[in-house]
């Protein structure tokens, strides 16, 4: 079986997702086999493997870190949220069904046994395992029949280092709180302290360390550096979905994504961030939309709520106004069930009934209770509008809905499409004019189609790009995505050799 080693934090987004991948990758480049794992996790960016089953980005992530295929193993529990109180819960890949926080407070415990059927397989098959935990362990309300956090490390018997975010203040605070408030046979668990996110000269940080080591009696196994690293996060509190409603930057492209409620999947659109003239922001408010050259609405977890949100809000009317002066309009999955005339839910998947749609597209889309999970590839059809040099370029990516639109008789649909399981071959997504939509993630992933995209509306505005050699943004060229992932994942692990204590970290393993 493998050794493990966990990954806590003292808070959501100390950083804990960053600093279990940045070990995937250590591990990795000194010979082991290595695999991510958490138990639960709370997230509406999500994906689908080759099998067909759902499971966070963030394992994702740490499997590519890992250099191994994401596998629904590395997540067995996945919460997305659906309301304020209540999430769909998803296990084992499969959706087992909608529950409200109190209801599923009392049935985790009862998923504790393929929590664990899915760590011993795993550990069955690779030499380490480094287990991310979630929020924090100190949430002494959240304790009773725990499955991610220390419940998890006493159950497989894993050593934990504690991340506290130094950025956010109070650093120390947090790691000797968060030790205070852990039962003793949890406490014995802790090996080791990080202070994650440091800006400054550390020497000035040494006599605090030495308080927290001497008052914790743990030592402290790392200060790291806050890093500006390209790579991507799942979590609700990442910059560009915090940092709305900025200003446009004054590159040559501005992209505007809508920034829904219940906005899902936006790491979507993180290649045209990667593109030095482009500037994508995220837009919560209409006056704040200006004039952009294309916008995006994205994916939902409750796409009638965020429908009669965009109406409420005043933004249908901003991006009507947006569209009748020729503006690229761009959906993706629920956004694309958005452009439609009406959205129905006969068997209550959301919220029940029926909601009018944004009316751009001559769609009507049906929800079931049938979720669509599978990965596809395919090309783009002949379109029409703006976007039509993009006509036979190759796509991947991943349908994950519960809803079914109907294919209008007087638009053109977006590309063509083959399912990896069955190899069925089926028309997606709608294109009349300046409006387009798909029920593809990733879309703008495949090699070319984001800078082609950038170049294309560039052009219709008469604009000629030029060049930004050295810019970080553009370190790798954007048609060679995987490649510049490898990179990113690379400074990663370099940047934690220099600044965590390894030596000791191993022998925390050996320990174990």
């Amino acid at each position: 079986m493998a050794k493990a080693i966990m990954i806590q934090g003292t808070m959501s987004n100390a950083g804990k997702s960053l600093l279990a991948a940045g070990l995937c990758r250590i591990f990795r480049q000194d010979g082991y086999r290595v695999a991510p794992f958490k138990s639960q996790n709370m997230a509406l960016n999500s994906f689908i493997t080759e099998e067909g089953l759902e499971m966070g980005r963030a394992q994702v992530m740490q499997a590519e870190a890992a250099g191994i295929a994401p596998d629904v193993r590395m997540n067995p529990i996945l919460l997305k949220p659906t309301t304020d109180t209540g999430s769909q819960v998803i296990v084992q890949g499969e959706v087992l069904g909608d529950m409200d926080a109190r209801k599923y407070f009392a049935y985790k415990k009862s998923l504790m046994p393929l929590v664990l059927e899915a760590y011993n397989s795993l550990a069955a098959e690779n030499d380490i395992i480094v287990i991310e935990g979630a929020g924090s362990p100190a949430e002494i309300n959240l304790k009773k029949d725990d499955i991610v956090n220390m419940g998890l490390a006493k159950a497989v018997g894993a050593p934990v280092l504690l991340a506290g975010d130094i950025d956010r203040g109070g650093v120390f605070a947090q790691l000797l709180g968060t030790q205070m408030l852990l039962e003793p046979e949890e406490q014995a668990l802790l090996k080791g302290f990080i202070i994650n996110k440091f800006r400054g000269d550390k020497t000035i940080l040494d006599p605090g360390i030495a308080m927290l080591e001497e008052r914790g009696g743990v030592p402290v196994v790392g200060v790291v550096p806050f890093m500006q690293l390209d790579i991507d996060d799942e979590d609700s509190l990442a910059p560009q979905l915090t940092q709305t409603n900025r200003a446009p930057a004054g590159k040559p492209v501005e992209i505007a994504v809508i920034r829904l409620p219940h906005l899902s999947n936006f790491t979507d659109f993180n290649v045209f961030s990667r593109i030095p003239e482009a500037d994508l922001r995220y837009v919560s408010r209409p006056e704040a939309l200006g004039d952009p050259d294309m916008v995006i609405l994205p994916g939902t977890k409750n796409t009638m709520a965020d429908l009669h949100w965009l109406f409420a809000s005043g933004m249908a009317d901003a991006i009507d106004d947006l569209r009748r002066q020729g503006c690229v309009i761009f959906g993706v999955c629920g956004g694309y069930q958005m452009l439609g005339r009406e959205i129905s839910d006969p068997d209550r998947t959301e919220e029940g009934g029926r909601a009018r749609g944004l009316g751009f597209l001559d769609t009507e889309t049906v929800f079931s209770k049938e979720k669509r999970r599978t990965r596809v590839h395919g090309r783009i059809t002949d379109l029409p509008g703006t976007l039509q040099p993009l006509e036979g370029m190759e796509i991947e990516g991943y349908e994950i809905h519960m809803g079914r639109t109907s294919e209008s008789r007087d638009q053109a649909g977006f590309c063509r499409i083959r399912d990896h399981r069955t190899g069925i071959e089926t028309l997606d997504g709608t294109a009349a004019g300046n409006i387009y939509g798909t029920y593809v993630h990733g879309v703008f992933d495949a090699p070319g189609i984001a800078r082609r995209i950038v170049e294309i509306l560039a052009k219709h505005k008469g604009v000629t790009l030029k060049s930004s050699p050295g810019n970080p943004a553009c370190t790798a060229p954007e048609t060679d995505y995987q490649t510049y992932k490898e990179t990113q994942y690379d400074l990663l692990a370099e940047t934690l050799r220099r600044h965590l204590d390894m030596k000791r970290i191993y022998e925390i393993l050996e320990e174990s």
